[in-house]
């Protein structure tokens, strides 16, 4: 009997089907100094306790997206081990915030099956959510992945796309527990520009670029423990490069949108993302912004923008987006669509 792991290819997955994801991990100051390093990240609600005190929470969360990566890597050896590519995402909602100590784990749902016309591969869509150790869902989102037939003679039953929200709407984002900014530190958070600053329709080139290094991305796909082999395994593709994980971008992404939206301190909400083109070691991301909609909550002082972030290679100032045939522009990496919580 094998006591190796092949991981799961599409004929594998059966529609409706749980799975549990294995080895939970409790996350710390460690992994938050990582994310730190590996990103330029600045926002001061997940850098500073003292911030975050005078802003309702008893400490610190860990950066949304670093909770983001942990629950994703989880669910790698099972849902895209032998993935060609993440797609897209939908319908995330961060549910609680993950302090320094929580215990992470993670299950997903098959929600959807479609085998595509070359036969050789497929598309396999999860619902993934993730939970603390008192079994309290953290964050929770469908993606899916296009994943490679193990015998391309397989059958394939009829195609079950589902149907998903083009958008979380702003009644459902979840603000957390005594998140107040009536008292909020503008000095201290960097920028003077609150959500009544942004305007519908503005875009803001985020300047600022970093160059993607090999030794980084290998450094933070190790530390999400996301085991695609795409990622590590250089003789996987036709041209001999090791794909970036799409998380490393997006976090990237984030980091630089600091310039010009430094006060939206929390990503509560993923309405849509698509790696619009492969990103690989050399390439240098830029990053703009487009304000889609503006939101108030109940929480004192704390109001939500809707925002595009778009990831480039090449110049962030030109706004590239998409062609006159309505697809992605060649230079475009990333198209996330996201709620973020701002001070008002």
């Amino acid at each position: 009997m094998a006591k190796t792991n092949p991981g799961r290819f599409f004929e594998d997955y059966q529609l409706g089907e749980v799975i549990q994801h294995a080895v939970p991990r409790t996350v710390g100051a460690g992994e938050r100094a990582l994310y730190h390093a590996l990103y330029p990240a600045r926002h001061a609600l997940y850098s500073s306790d003292e911030f975050a005190r005078s802003c309702g929470l008893p400490e610190s969360p860990l950066d949304d997206l670093a909770a983001f990566h942990v629950v994703f890597g989880k669910t790698v050896p099972d849902i895209s081990l032998n993935a060609v590519a993440n797609l897209g995402y939908a319908e995330a909602r961060w549910l609680r915030p993950v302090y320094p100590g929580d215990t992470l784990r993670s299950l997903s749902t098959v929600i959807g099956l479609k085998q595509n016309s070359n036969g050789k591969t497929g598309v396999v869509y999860v619902r993934t959510q993730g939970q603390n150790q008192r079994g309290e869902p953290v964050l929770e989102f469908v993606r899916w992945v296009m994943v490679r037939k193990g015998d391309p003679d397989a059958p394939a039953d009829a195609p079950v796309v589902p149907d998903l929200a083009t958008a979380v709407p702003a009644a459902d984002l979840v603000v957390p527990e005594g998140l107040d900014f009536s008292a909020y530190d503008f000095v201290q958070a960097g920028e003077a520009h609150r959500w009544s600053d942004y305007q519908i329709g503005e875009k803001i080139d985020h300047v600022d670029g970093v160059t993607v290094e090999e030794a980084e991305h290998m450094m933070a796909t190790r530390l999400w423990q996301n085991t695609s082999k795409v990622h590590f395994d250089s003789t996987l593709r036709a041209d001999g490069q090791r794909l970036i994980y799409g998380g490393h971008v997006i976090s990237m992404a984030r980091a630089l949108s600091f310039n010009g939206l430094a006060n939206a301190q929390m990503i509560v909400a993923l309405n849509a993302g698509t790696h619009a083109n492969p990103c690989y070691s050399g390439t240098t991301i830029k990053a703009w912004s487009e304000v889609l909609d503006r939101a108030e909550t109940n929480a004192p002082g704390v109001a939500a923008l809707r925002l595009r972030l778009v990831a480039v290679q090449g110049s962030s100032a030109e706004f590239v987006y998409k062609t006159a045939e309505g697809k992605y522009h060649p230079d475009v990496l990333l198209d996330l669509d996201y709620w973020a919580l701002v001070a008002g």
